[in-house]
């Protein structure tokens, strides 16, 4: 039996539904963006099979348009566009259709795909670069992303970038990020460039926009409303952004209900800041992340 399914989603945007003996899960082709993941735990009833990511009910699948939820991909650069040239925030990977290459099942059971994205006319109007960037996602009792840039170039190229992931949480205020303690972060939404010192754990009570410096490869998000908690691994990372825009800037948003910022928060792992990348002609970078509920 196909553990990954291609059907027509949202906005007709290719979308993959995968469904193996650890884990569902759904992929959204446009952006090569994971939209949903639940584990299929001993316990079915219990609160732990909640979703691992949120995706906004009011999200826009519209090509251009970002989807806001799941993990969407930052590429080639994170956060305003760097030559403030009227290019896209965050990049134009997360607004792009990418290729479908591969579906695949491990010995393991696992469900494993292979989805890509080259340069193009389009993509060298904004980024002059030859590239392939393709993303592997493995879907078993784990979910785990590794986001490969390639450099076919003659030049050397520098990207910033983001697995910006949406965690779904049962209440903001019954939340908790333990693992950043003593480390240093810029609070970009207190409008701040020099370096702040957390102190315990995270909480959020207003809004968040932090870029955490030097930040560990271990994270847990405490979602305690919902009695779980998620931890996240990765490499190739020296910042994880935390974003939260609170009920001010979220009653702004058209695609996120007034109330949606106090279920999801944003624990990112990225390249930002001073964690500038730069590839030479014919190497990759990636980086990986794995998210694991408990």
């Amino acid at each position: 039996m196909d553990t990954a399914v291609l059907i027509e989603g949202k906005g007709g945007f290719p979308t993959l539904k995968i469904d193996n003996e650890y884990a569902t899960a759904i992929i959204s082709v446009y952006g090569a963006q994971v939209l949903s993941f639940k584990p299929k735990l001993e316990n079915s009833g219990s609160d732990n099979a909640r979703d691992l990511l949120f995706l906004s009910d009011k999200a826009y699948f519209e090509q251009g348009k970002a989807i806001k939820g799941g993990i969407p991909l930052c590429w080639p650069w994170f956060g305003n566009d760097p030559e403030n040239s009227g290019r896209p925030a965050h990049g134009f990977a997360r607004n792009t259709l990418w290729s479908l290459e591969k579906t695949a099942s491990t010995g393991k059971g696992e469900t494993q795909i292979t989805l890509s994205l080259s340069d193009s006319e389009e993509t060298q109007k904004l980024w002059p670069y030859a590239f392939k960037l393709t993303l592997l996602v493995t879907v078993g009792k784990t979910l785990r992303l590794s986001l490969q840039a390639s450099n076919t170039s003659k030049q050397a190229f520098t990207i910033t970038q983001a697995l910006h992931t949406y965690f779904a949480i049962g209440d903001i205020n019954q939340t908790r990020i333990k693992g950043l303690d003593k480390t240093r972060y810029i609070d970009k939404a207190a409008g701040r460039t020099v370096n702040v010192q957390q102190d315990g754990d995270v909480t959020v009570d207003q809004e968040v926009d932090r870029i955490y410096i030097d930040a560990p490869p271990r994270i847990t998000l405490h979602d305690d409303k919902n009695k779980r908690q998620i931890s996240i691994q990765s490499s190739g990372s020296k910042t994880t952004v935390v974003w939260n825009p609170w009920s001010e800037i979220a009653a702004k948003m058209g695609d996120l209900k007034d109330d949606g910022y106090r279920r999801f928060i944003c624990i990112e792992t990225a390249n930002a800041a001073s964690d500038i990348i730069k590839v030479a002609p014919n190497e990759l970078f990636k980086i990986d992340a794995e998210y694991t509920m408990s």
